[in-house]
C-alpha cells in the first residue's frame, strides 16, 4: 500500500513540533518556546481509524524578508507541501490571526493540495479568536490544544477524509517500479535519461500530483518498465542546495515506498557521504532490494586496486547493509549502464525468492549443529523449525521454546547462514522469532 503523506505547516512557534509528537505518539521533534527550533524536517510513520500515513514536521515559514536560515527553512516547508497528499496548517489560536499567515496560505494555495486548518493553543477550546481564521478562505478552522491533547482527532478525522476510498492507495497495476534516489547532482536525471535511451518505447510521462517524482514508463527487452525519478529541484544557493541535500530521504520517501528496486545513485567522483549513508539506511529499513550505482566512474583516476578500495570502503560504511549490490558507472558515456536493468532484476529476484520448508530447516539444522544456540540461566534456545513466511523482503518464522532466549547476535550468525546457504545479495531478509505455542 502507498502511504499518503502528510505534512505540518505554519508560521515559526505555533505548536508545530508539539502535535507532531502527539499524532507520532512519541517525542521525536524539538519542542522549545523559541521561534525556528525545527530546523530539520522530521517524519514518523502514523495510523488513524484504520489508515496508515506518513506525517512531516516541519521548520516555521517565515516572512518574505528573511534571513538565510529562514530561507533554509522555508526551502524545507515547500519540499514537504510538493510532497503532501494533505496538508495540515497549523495557526495560533492565542495570538489570532497574523499577515504571516496570509503568507503562508498563498503558499498553500498555489500548491493546489487539501488543507485542514488548526487553530492551537486554545487550551480551554475558546473561540474568541477562532471565527477570525474563516478570513483566510481555507475551509472550518479546527479548535485543538496540542499541550493537552484537545481536538487532535478532529484533526485526523478531517485529514483521512481527504485519502478516499483505501484501495485507491493500492499499486497502480503490476508493471516493475526502478526508483532512482539520491544526492542532488549524483546524476539521477542523467542516469534516467541514459537507460530511457535503451531499446526505448515511451508510453507517456506523467508528472506525479501528490509525488515529488516524475513516473515515465518504458520497454526494455520487451518487458513494462516504471522509472521513478526523484530528481526535481535544481540548485540556486548553496544553502538551498544543502536544505535538499539533507532533506533527500524525504523527497524520496514515496518513490520508495512504491518502488520493486531502488537505484541508490553516488557520486564515485565524491566519494560516499553521510547524506549517501542516510538515504542508504532509508532503504534498508524499507525492506526494499537495491543496487547502490557508482556513477561519474569516468572521473575517478583509477589502477587496478581502484575497485576494491572503493568496496572495501563501502563494506566499512554500510556495515548494517553487507548485503548491498554495487556497479561502477558513468551515466554520461554510457559505460556499464546496459548492465542497470539487469541487475535491478537479479537483486528483485532474490527478494522475491522462495525457500522451501525442507531445505530451510536443512541449513538451519547445519547451522545449529556447528554453532549451538545461547542458553539463559540454564535453559537453552531450541529451534524446533522454520517456514518462509513471505517474500519482498524474504521473511523466515522460526518456531522457537522461548523468544526471549535468542541473543541478536545468535540471530545475526543465523541470517548470515542463511545468505551463505541461498543468494540473497541485493535484498535484505527478516526473521521473526514464534514461541511454540503461537504456531497455531
Amino acid at each position: 500500500m502507498i502511504k499518503p503523506i502528510v505534512a505540518l505547516v505554519g508560521r515559526p512557534n505555533v505548536g508545530k513540533s508539539t502535535i507532531f509528537n502527539r499524532i507520532a505518539g512519541k517525542r521525536i521533534a524539538i519542542v522549545d518556546d523559541q521561534p525556528g527550533v525545527t530546523r530539520d524536517r522530521i517524519y514518523a510513520d502514523c495510523d488513524w481509524a484504520g489508515y496508515n500515513f506518513t506525517l512531516i514536521d516541519t521548520g516555521g515559514i517565515a516572512p518574505a524578508k528573511e534571513d538565510n536560515m529562514s530561507k533554509h527553512i522555508r526551502l524545507q516547508a515547500e519540499i514537504a507541501i510538493n510532497t503532501a497528499s494533505v496538508i495540515i496548517f497549523v495557526v495560533d489560536g492565542k495570538s489570532g490571526l497574523v499577515a504571516n499567515d496570509f503568507e503562508v496560505v498563498n503558499l498553500l494555495r498555489h500548491s493546489k493540495k487539501p488543507v485542514v486548518l488548526a487553530v492551537n493553543k486554545l487550551d480551554n477550546m475558546e473561540t474568541t479568536h477562532l471565527y477570525d481564521f474563516y478570513e483566510l478562505g481555507i475551509g472550518n478552522p479546527i479548535p485543538i490544544s496540542a499541550e493537552h491533547a484537545k481536538g487532535i482527532g478532529d484533526v485526523l478525522d478531517e485529514v483521512v477524509s481527504y485519502f478516499g476510498d483505501k484501495s485507491e492507495y493500492e499499486e497502480e497495476n503490476d508493471v516493475f517500479k526502478i526508483a532512482v534516489v539520491g544526492k542532488p547532482n549524483a546524476g539521477k536525471s542523467s542516469l534516467v535519461n541514459k537507460l530511457l535511451g535503451y531499446n526505448r518505447s515511451i508510453v507517456s510521462e506523467i508528472a506525479g500530483t501528490t509525488r515529488d517524482a516524475i513516473d515515465t514508463p518504458f520497454k526494455y527487452n520487451n518487458k513494462d518498465y516504471l522509472i521513478i525519478d526523484t530528481a526535481g529541484i535544481r540548485k540556486k544557493s548553496s544553502i538551498e542546495l544543502e536544505s535538499v541535500e539533507k532533506y533527500s530521504i524525504v523527497r524520496s520517501l514515496d518513490a520508495v515506498r512504491r518502488a520493486d528496486v531502488v537505484l541508490i545513485v553516488v557520486d564515485s567522483k565524491e566519494g560516499l557521504t553521510e547524506q549517501d549513508i542516510k538515504i542508504i539506511g532509508f532503504v534498508h529499513n524499507e525492506g526494499k532490494p537495491s543496487v547502490i550505482v557508482m556513477n561519474k566512474w569516468d572521473l575517478v583516476e583509477k589502477d587496478t586496486f581502484t575497485i576494491n578500495q572503493f568496496e572495501e570502503k563501502l563494506k566499512n560504511d554500510i556495515s548494517f547493509m553487507d548485503y548491498y549490490k554495487s556497479i561502477y558507472l558513468s551515466a554520461k558515456t554510457g559505460k556499464r549502464v546496459d548492465k542497470v536493468i539487469e541487475t535491478a532484476e537479479y537483486v528483485y529476484g532474490n527478494a522475491t525468492k522462495r525457500i522451501t520448508t525442507g531445505i530451510l530447516n536443512d541449513v538451519l539444522q547445519d547451522a545449529v549443529s556447528v554453532n549451538e544456540p545461547p542458553s539463559k540461566s540454564g535453559k537453552r534456545l531450541k529451534i524446533f523449525y522454520a517456514t518462509q513466511g513471505s517474500i519482498k523482503p524474504p521473511t523466515f518464522v522460526l518456531f522457537v521454546n522461548d523468544v526471549r532466549l535468542m541473543h541478536f547476535s545468535y540471530q545475526r550468525y543465523l541470517e548470515n547462514s542463511l545468505r551463505k546457504a541461498f543468494d540473497f545479495t541485493g535484498t535484505p531478509i527478516k526473521i521473526i522469532l514464534k514461541s511454540k505455542s503461537e504456531e497455531n
